[in-house]
C-alpha cells in the first residue's frame, strides 16, 4: 500500500454499495494512564480540589443562619455636638443606679457593676467617631445583653445551666438576642412578685409603661435614625425601667 493512501481515505472503496467514508473519525482516541501516571495526575489535582473545598466551606459560612451571624451596628445618630451631650448626659443614670443597686450577694454585685459599665460603655460609645465608633456600638449592645443576663441570675439562681451557658456563647455574636431572652425572664419574674407583694404593684406599673416606651423609641430609633434626640429619650425610659428593677434586689 502507498504513503498516499495510507494517509487519505482509499479511493478504491469509493462507489461500493453501503460503504460511506467519513472525513474525520467519530472516535476519540484517549490514552489511559498506567498506574504511575495516574498518580502523578491525582496529585497535580490536590490543590484545585483543596481551593474547591476550601471555596465550598466559605459559601456554607456565607450562608449560616443570621442567629449565628455578628450584629449589624446602626452608626447613625449623634447627627451634631449637642446631640452627643444629650446622649453622654442620659447615659450617667445607669452609672448612677448602678452605684446604688443592692450589693448583698455575688449576683447582685455583679448585676450592680454591669450596670455602670453599661453607662460607661454608653459614654464611650457616643463619645467616639470614626472606625472605633463600629466596635464601641458592639461594646454597648454586648454590655446590655450581659446586664440583662445578671440582673437575670441575681432574681433567679436557679436558671438552667444550659440556657446560662447558650447565652455565654451567643453573647459576642447576638446581644440582642440575649437581651430579649433575659429581659423576658426578668419580666416573668418581677410580674409574679407584683401579685404577691402589694408593695411592688406600683413599682411594677411604673415598670410595664416604661419598658413599652423604652419598647417603643427604641424601634422608632432603628427606623427613624436621624430623628435627634429619640436615642437620648429612650436612655431616659429604660433608666426609669432599670430603677424599678433595683426594687427587686431588695
Amino acid at each position: 500500500m502507498s504513503p498516499a493512501c495510507s494517509l487519505s481515505p482509499c479511493k478504491a472503496l469509493e462507489g461500493v454499495h453501503g460503504v460511506h467514508l467519513l472525513p474525520h473519525s467519530p472516535f476519540v482516541v484517549e490514552e489511559i494512564p498506567q498506574y504511575g501516571d495516574l498518580h502523578h495526575s491525582t496529585s497535580e489535582e490536590g490543590p484545585a480540589f483543596g481551593a474547591n473545598q476550601k471555596l465550598l466551606m466559605q459559601r456554607l459560612w456565607q450562608q449560616r443562619p443570621p442567629c449565628l451571624k455578628p450584629i449589624c451596628c446602626n452608626l447613625q445618630g449623634d447627627q451634631n455636638v449637642i446631640e452627643t451631650i444629650a446622649n453622654v448626659l442620659t447615659s450617667l443614670p445607669f452609672i448612677a443606679l448602678g452605684i446604688q443597686a443592692p450589693r448583698k450577694n455575688l449576683n447582685c454585685t455583679l448585676y450592680a457593676n454591669s450596670l455602670v459599665g453599661v453607662g460607661v460603655a454608653s459614654i464611650l460609645y457616643h463619645s467616639s467617631r470614626g472606625e472605633l465608633r463600629k466596635y464601641l456600638r458592639w461594646a454597648d449592645y454586648t454590655m446590655i445583653a450581659a446586664a440583662t443576663v445578671c440582673l437575670s441570675r441575681a432574681l433567679r439562681n436557679e436558671n438552667p445551666k444550659l440556657l446560662m451557658a447558650a447565652s455565654a456563647v451567643f453573647l459576642p455574636i447576638q446581644p440582642l438576642m440575649v437581651s430579649a431572652v433575659h429581659t423576658g425572664l426578668m419580666e416573668v419574674a418581677f410580674a409574679r412578685r407584683a401579685l404577691n407583694d402589694p408593695d411592688l404593684r406600683m413599682a411594677h406599673n411604673v415598670h410595664k409603661m416604661s419598658s413599652l416606651l423604652g419598647g417603643a423609641l427604641f424601634i422608632a430609633d432603628d427606623i427613624f435614625p436621624r430623628t435627634p434626640y429619640l436615642h437620648a429619650a429612650w436612655h431616659l425610659a429604660a433608666a426609669v425601667g432599670v430603677g424599678t428593677c433595683n426594687k427587686l434586689l431588695n
